[in-house]
C-alpha cells in the first residue's frame, strides 16, 4: 500500500523514477521495486521522497511515515517465511489492514473460512512437501482467520462462491460435512456474508477465475485487486483496473443466491456427502 501511494504521489508531481532514485542516493530500479513493494522501506528514504513530491504538511506525512515504520516491524507471518511465498506475504499484510474483503472463489472454500482438516486436504493434494511443512501451512491459514474475530472493528468479509467450490470433495465426506457446517456457523457472524452462485446461473462475467478486492478505511488509499496464479500474484490498484473487477463483483453478487437461500442450499448439501 505504501508503495502504491508513493507511486501516486510521484506521478502527480510529474517526477521520473530516475529523479526520485537520485534523491535517495539510489537508482530508477530501486524506486520501481519500492513502488511494487518488493523491497523494504527506510523511513529516511520515504521522508526524502515525500519532500521531493511536495508533501510537506506533517499531517499528510505522518501516516505514510508510520506505514514505512510498520512495514519494517516483524509481523506474525514473518515467522513462516520458510513456507510463505513473499508474493503472498504481501497479501496477508493487506488483508490484515483491510476493512472490507470481497472475494469470488471458483475451486475452494475461501481460506478465511476453512477448517484445519479442509485446509490440510487442500495443501496436501498433489503436494510433496514434508508433513511438517503441511502443518505449518495449515497454521498460517488458521492464524489468518483471527482477522475476522478482532474484538474491535473486524473487517467485513463478503464471499461469492461458485457451486463447484462447495461441491468439490476435499478429503473425506466427514471433512466436507464439517467444513460446510463451519461455513454455516461463520455466516452467523455479523461481519461475514456468503452467497452461493449456482450452476444454473450459467457462464458468468468472472470467467477469468477467482479474485479478491480489498478496501481500506483510509479514504486516500485505493482499493486493491488480488489475482493469484501458479507462480505468483498480481496486485492491481489503478482505478480503471479496479473498476472492472468491482463491476464484475457487483454482477455476480446480484446473480448469486441471497445469504438466506445460500444457507438453505448448504444445509441440504451437507446431507449429500
Amino acid at each position: 500500500m505504501l508503495g502504491s501511494q508513493l507511486r501516486r504521489l510521484r506521478e502527480a508531481a510529474h517526477i521520473t523514477r530516475e529523479a526520485a532514485g537520485y534523491e535517495i542516493r539510489s537508482s530508477e530500479s530501486k524506486i520501481s521495486r519500492l513502488e511494487l513493494g518488493r523491497v523494504g522501506f527506510k523511513v529516511r528514504d520515504v521522508a526524502d521522497l515525500l519532500t521531493l513530491y511536495g508533501v510537506t504538511d506533517e499531517r499528510e506525512r505522518e501516516p505514510l511515515l508510520s506505514m514505512a515504520d510498520a512495514a519494517n516491524a516483524a509481523s506474525w507471518w514473518h515467522g513462516y517465511h520458510d513456507v510463505l511465498p513473499s508474493w503472498f506475504a504481501n497479501y496477508v499484510g493487506l488483508e490484515t489492514a483491510a476493512n472490507l474483503i470481497r472475494t469470488y472463489e471458483v475451486q475452494f472454500i475461501p481460506g478465511l473460512l476453512q477448517t484445519p482438516d479442509y485446509t490440510r486436504a487442500v495443501v496436501a493434494r498433489g503436494n510433496t512437501a514434508l508433513d511438517a511443512d503441511v502443518e505449518r501451512r495449515v497454521a498460517i491459514r488458521q492464524e489468518r482467520q483471527h482477522v475476522l474475530s478482532h474484538d474491535e472493528n473486524p473487517p467485513r468479509f463478503w464471499a461469492v462462491l461458485d457451486e463447484a467450490a462447495v461441491r468439490r470433495p476435499m478429503g473425506s465426506p466427514e471433512i466436507m460435512r464439517r467444513q460446510l457446517s463451519h461455513l454455516l456457523e461463520m455466516m452467523d457472524r455479523p461481519n461475514v456474508t456468503v452467497q452461493l452462485l449456482p450452476f444454473e446461473c450459467g457462464a458468468q462475467a468472472a470467467d477469468a477465475g477467482a479474485f479478491t478486492i480489498l478496501r481500506f478505511a483510509e479514504q486516500d488509499l485505493p482499493d486493491v485487486v488480488y489475482l493469484e496464479h501458479l507462480s505468483g500474484a498480481l496486485y492491481l490498484d489503478k482505478p480503471d483496473d479496479v473498476d472492472v473487477y468491482l463491476q464484475v463483483m457487483e454482477r455476480i453478487s446480484v446473480n448469486a443466491l441471497t445469504p438466506a437461500l445460500t444457507a438453505e442450499a448448504l444445509g441440504k448439501l451437507i446431507n449429500e456427502f
